[in-house]
């Protein structure tokens, strides 16, 4: 151990430097320092091992056999360095990180407030930006690297990756007052019929529609469209024309006022997935809030840690009466 606790640290820096690149002169343009600079170091090395670490020539640079085992124990150590201190800094990142995530408006107005209230009971110090963005807005975000990810419709976007999360059925929300049925299910056809609500065309929902219309022969009468789905099931509440919404979207407290059919003539769906920019890594903290929206998103979940179940009540004890031995 003698010879180690004299060797200083700096030197081993500048020895992996002209041992990656077989060149004293390279490693003093990596390191920004002069070339004589370098070979005085290397010597200063090789001073406190005793041993040669180079076979120097005035054509090339080789490592000694003693050489070569320190370039390969100075490499494990590096590794084991870097290996540390990322393990630090991502538990920094977890306690004391941020998150910034574009979401589409669909899934924010419903679905993802769960997962956030999940992800900010296991870190509440990390900091969560959310930005509801319609698809277009989504992916742009994305490859200016303003957002971590996203959560929106699969799309054919080839620098971004998208890992499916969920597939939805697409339903119409029609007033009671345009179409009377006892059926669960509506056709397109039916649904052109009457004044149809829409989302902006910025959104992909409005895209898919308008799509299959198109394909079907069918003409869209509309004479409104919205940015909130809120606003659109309102519209459709009042009676001015059926809203055509993914099921995550549709209200969970049902009126007289409306009925809720799906589209099945033809069955129309869409895929929701977390969305990154292609190459990209996610932080830790980002790693796991994806990891929740993943398993929260459908709405089955109650959101209690991953793997363990929620705790069931005791079961109840029947009393037998003197009436009943």
């Amino acid at each position: 151990m003698q010879p180690i606790m004299k060797v200083n640290l700096k030197l081993l820096q500048v020895f992996l430097l002209v041992a990656e690149h077989e060149s004293f002169r390279a490693a003093a343009d990596q390191a920004h320092r002069s070339q004589s600079s370098i070979s005085t170091q290397i010597k200063q090395l090789e001073g406190q091992l005793g041993v040669a670490l180079f076979h120097r020539t005035t054509r090339s640079v080789r490592l000694t056999s003693e050489g070569a085992q320190l370039l390969d124990c100075v490499r494990r150590a590096l590794h084991e360095v870097e290996a540390g201190l990322r393990k630090i800094a991502e538990a920094v990142d977890m306690r004391r990180g941020h998150v910034s995530l574009g979401c589409s408006p669909t899934v924010a107005g419903s679905r993802l407030p769960i997962v956030l209230a999940a992800f900010r009971q296991e870190y509440p110090d990390v900091k969560l930006f959310v930005r509801e963005l319609t698809s277009g807005d989504l992916f742009e975000s994305l490859r200016k690297r303003e957002v971590d990810f996203g959560i929106g419709p699969v799309m054919d976007e080839g620098d971004l990756t998208f890992r499916p999360i969920l597939r939805e059925d697409i339903y119409a929300l029609v007033p009671r007052r345009l179409f009377q049925t006892l059926r669960s299910g509506i056709s397109l056809a039916d649904i052109v019929r009457m004044p149809v609500l829409l989302l902006n065309p910025a959104t992909a929902l409005r895209g898919l529609i308008e799509r299959t219309v198109v394909e079907h022969g069918l003409t869209l009468n509309t004479n409104y469209q919205f940015s909130q789905v809120q606003t659109l099931i309102a519209a459709a509440r009042a009676g001015l024309g059926v809203a055509i919404l993914p099921k995550i979207a549709l209200p969970t407290i049902a009126t007289d006022d409306v009925q809720t059919l799906r589209i099945t003539d033809p069955p129309m769906s869409r895929e929701i997935a977390i969305v990154t920019l292609r190459g990209q890594s996610l932080s830790p903290a980002a790693t796991r809030l994806a990891a929740l929206v993943s398993r929260l998103i459908d709405g089955k979940s109650d959101g209690t840690a991953e793997g363990r179940e929620a705790p069931r009540p005791p079961a109840r004890r029947r009393v037998i009466t003197k009436t009943e031995q």
